[in-house]
């Protein structure tokens, strides 16, 4: 948390969003956001009080009756009227992602794609939303489920995906009748904003989606609210934990996602420039600031020298530089303390090599680390145990596949993971027996399609329901079951025993 007193006359206020307009906060806090590519500060966020979030929480209860009872028909037609705002608006959405966050346009790009397919998949509410019926269950008595929403409900999102994550959230909770409460990073939150500003165009009723910016004091007023019945997060584990932890000792329900550490294995029979081409692009891509980063490959046997010969070739063709800039590949870190801390990572470990440095070479304006590879890196090692969340690949060498699978199962996160065969059996074998939520088999970074459920397993979920798809549909409604009959009133009659289905 930052206090701006004096920010340069160029710097934009960035306020909150309540009730379908604008609100400037009132708490005499803001936090500074910068573009990472210059190192400048381009804007102040205000942070909420705990009054404001709560000024936020009562328009979304307040527009939650009427939002909740509109039609199924009119509310998926106003999500193909988001739809297609948000697809117009998709290289203006990614800008802000670039300016503030710092990935590359195109990446931004991608981004802003992945998001719309969870839109997408939203536009089949009346279908998601369809109950079941049993007719005759007992003489003369039909019996049928139907899904209902929540209420108020929140998602507090992270800095990588400033787009994208809350995507994932507001879509289908909106989509199956709840309000909706958003508190973005504060490192990059217009994206948030102009989400709001799409949303109204669209049409979306004033109160059914608001956005508040802030600190701890915002999240735990989310946390603590009454009035609030659901809270979805994404973040680092020890946060996601918290999250957890205060949300259900507050009575509400709660997905929290986590970090990882997410392990590529490749097997020598693997193509392996074909192993190479990907672990470079899953391990630097948005200069590893994804939760799907592969952050460690697992080179079995004689795999080992001509992959790591591999990667190394490749690395000096990535274009470190300016998101904005066409040519780039490869952006900043998000902060200059971020850049630093995963900077500290290299030649940390006594016993591993880094075999390229990324401290050299990088831009010296912004908050620039150029792609990093350390070899020989063990369990144990910091690199090897913590989430860097940055350029920085590591390459574990083992013996056999049954060490490489086991390294995965004794990681205490259960992310995503991926291996590289041209074996059928053994991939099989591999998505059979490893402990992790998201699988690829020559595809390194396994983010499910919208009509599946994104989330991973052990430290890297709290809860037990993944974000979007099927399950994220589960996650916004509870099911209600209706025993009906409409008998002969002549039949009626005084029965004290227990109901019978006979």
């Amino acid at each position: 948390m930052t206090d701006v007193v004096d920010a340069p006359a160029t710097v934009k206020p960035i306020n909150h969003w309540i009730s379908g307009e604008r609100y400037a906060g009132q708490s005499g806090r803001s936090g500074p956001v910068f573009n990472p590519a210059t190192g400048e500060q381009s804007g102040a966020v205000d942070f909420a009080t705990v009054e404001e979030v709560d000024k936020a929480v009562q328009a979304a209860k307040q527009a939650f009756p009427a939002w909740r009872a509109t039609s199924l028909a009119k509310r998926a037609e106003l999500f193909f009227t988001i739809r297609e705002l948000f697809h117009e608006q998709r290289e203006e959405i990614a800008k802000f992602l670039t300016r503030e966050h710092g990935k590359v346009l195109s990446d931004a790009m991608g981004e802003v794609t992945r998001g719309l397919e969870v839109i997408e998949f939203c536009c089949g509410l009346p279908h998601l939303l369809k109950g079941g019926m049993t007719e005759q269950a007992s003489t003369g008595v039909d019996v049928y489920s139907i899904r209902q929403p929540l209420g108020v409900v929140a998602g507090i999102t992270p800095f990588n995906f400033p787009a994208m994550v809350p995507m994932w959230m507001w879509a289908p909770a909106l989509a199956t009748g709840n309000t909706f409460v958003l508190k973005p990073s504060e490192k990059d939150p217009s994206a948030s904003f102009f989400t709001a500003e799409l949303l109204k165009r669209a049409g979306v009723p004033d109160g059914v989606f608001n956005v508040i910016n802030g600190d701890k004091i915002a999240v735990d007023a989310i946390l603590e609210h009454p009035d609030i019945a659901a809270v979805s997060f994404v973040g680092s584990t020890p946060i996601a934990k918290y999250v957890y932890e205060t949300a259900t000792k507050n009575g509400k329900r709660c997905q929290a996602l986590g970090g990882a550490k997410n392990h590529m294995i490749v097997l020598p029979d693997a193509d392996i420039d074909m192993a190479a081409d990907a672990a470079v692009s899953a391990a630097y891509g948005s200069a590893g600031e994804r939760c799907m980063a592969v952050s460690m490959v697992v080179a079995v046997g004689d795999a080992a020298d001509p992959l790591i010969e591999a990667i190394k070739v490749r690395i000096p063709k990535v274009k470190v530089g300016d998101g904005m800039d066409a040519s780039s590949e490869m952006g900043p870190l998000i902060t200059r303390e971020h850049r630093d801390k995963v900077a500290s990572y290299i030649g940390a470990d006594e016993g591993a090599t880094v075999v390229v440095d990324g401290r050299e070479g990088a831009p010296d304006d912004g908050f620039f680390l150029a792609p990093t590879l350390i070899d020989d890196v063990k369990p144990g090692m910091k690199a090897y145990e913590d989430e860097i969340f940055g350029p920085v690949l590591g390459v574990t060498r083992v013996s056999t596949y049954d060490e490489a699978v086991r390294l995965i199962n004794e990681n205490p996160y259960g992310n995503g993971t991926a291996i590289f065969t041209r074996d059928g059996g053994v991939a099989r074998q591999f998505q059979f027996e490893v402990q992790a939520g998201m699988v690829g088999i020559n595809v390194p970074i396994p983010v499910p399609v919208a009509y599946y459920s994104f989330g991973g397993w052990k430290a890297s979920l709290f809860g037990d329901r993944h974000i979007y798809g099927p399950e994220g549909i589960d996650f916004y409604t509870r099911s209600k079951v209706v025993t009906a009959r409409w008998p002969d009133p002549a039949t009626s009659q005084v029965d004290l025993g227990f109901p019978q289905t006979r």
